[in-house]
């Protein structure tokens, strides 16, 4: 059920506050180090942000998908990697919660509520990214464990995590695992084998990670036995909420690029006047602000329908695809406004157009978001002409 508007208006705005007070003033200069907000995280778990989503009986905010992704918005706004904090967290809790056993639930809702230990989501592998079907990553039955060998590829928090949600083979077919493990580079049979240096996205961990002979109970298959080799469509299901997660970032990486354009574009003077004076400008702006609004509704016509229940693949790609094209495009149009200085670390800009371009690949590509939306609209043809 939805919070009431009032509560979920106050709770935006003292996030907003917050990025604009405390996140903003320093945030290129975190990013441009690589450095772990450890502050910050405190703060948002503080906040309760760890437990958005997971219901007020577990310790939760129990925030519907509406409020979750305009606080996704403007931690973006602030620096998009605190939101991919948040992401993969609340993957694994939304999995648990949609998923696991009451055991399950009651034992491992409220620690993630409390966000001292946190979650990671791990399926994507060094030969299987888009191609779930094509996971190596084995976990074989060896009497009341399960024994995990294989790589997992692209793991945001996978070295701070405690608790992991991994897609593995079984005899059954694909089953999701909960796996639990101290917090580090190595944990048992568990090793992160590589620190993964990117583009963008900096000052939060994305790693490889290898298991060797890694053993866990078999009360770690997410569901209990019912789960086995279903754990493709769980993962699937959930994804839909990191593609709203994704989408709600986009917007707003590229309400911060649009800003900074605007409030450029009144500074800089050109010909003797401010540049916004401008036409060309004019019309890129116009252009910018057109496509930010679409972003924001189509993010929050997908977190609807999620929240009613049903299946929301075709909006959440719908979201993703169109509010990652718009964040790119939108970063690039206001580096154009800034001129020189936009290629430039003295302006946030370039930390915009470096940050992007993860929403375009992560949670699953544009391309496959094409794919996925056009599948699901065909589908949704034959049902109501059948």
């Amino acid at each position: 059920m939805p919070i009431d508007p009032e509560v979920a208006d106050e709770l935006v705005a003292t996030i907003r506050d917050w990025i604009r007070k405390d996140v903003i003033p320093t945030a290129s200069e975190f990013e441009h180090a690589d450095r772990y907000p450890e502050a910050w995280v405190a703060q948002m778990r503080a906040f309760g942000l760890f437990g958005a989503r997971i219901d007020p009986e577990f310790g939760g905010l129990g925030l519907d998908t509406v409020t979750y992704a305009r606080l996704m918005d403007e931690l973006a706004y602030g620096w998009m990697s605190l939101s991919g904090v948040i992401n993969t967290h609340t993957i694994a809790a939304t999995l648990i919660s949609k998923f696991g056993t009451d055991a399950q639930r009651k034992r491992l809702l409220p620690i993630l509520a409390e966000g001292d230990r946190r979650a990671a989501f791990s399926l994507s592998e060094p030969d299987a990214g888009s191609d779930t079907q094509a996971i190596r990553c084995r976990a074989a039955r060896d009497g009341d464990e399960y024994v995990l060998n294989g790589t997992k590829m692209w793991v945001t928090n996978g070295e701070r995590a405690s608790i992991i949600a991994l897609a593995a083979k079984t005899d059954e077919g694909i089953t999701c695992f909960i796996v639990e493990k101290e917090p580090g580079p190595t944990s048992g049979g568990i090793t992160v084998s590589k620190n993964i240096d990117k583009l963008g996205y900096k000052g939060i961990e994305t790693v490889e990670m290898t298991y060797v002979d890694h053993r866990v109970p078999a009360s770690a298959v997410l569901g209990g036995p019912d789960g086995l080799g279903h754990g493709l469509h769980y993962v699937l299901g959930s994804l839909e909420l990191g593609r709203i997660n994704v989408a709600a970032r986009a917007v707003g990486v590229a309400r911060a690029a649009y800003d900074a354009a605007m409030h450029y574009a009144h500074e800089r003077e050109t010909f003797g006047v401010p540049i916004i004076k401008h036409q060309a400008i004019q019309f890129k702006l116009a252009e910018m602000a057109t496509k930010i609004e679409a972003s924001r509704l189509l993010v929050k016509s997908a977190a609807e329908k999620f929240d009613s229940g049903e299946r929301t693949d075709v909006e959440a790609g719908m979201a993703k695809l169109f509010c990652s094209e718009t964040a790119l495009e939108v970063s690039i149009e206001a580096m154009r406004i800034h001129g020189g200085y936009g290629y430039t670390k003295e302006f946030p800009v370039e930390r915009y157009l470096r940050d992007a371009p993860l929403m375009i690949i992560g949670e699953g590509t544009n391309e496959i978001q094409r794919i996925v939306i056009a599948r699901g609209l065909v589908a949704r043809w034959a049902e109501e002409h059948a």
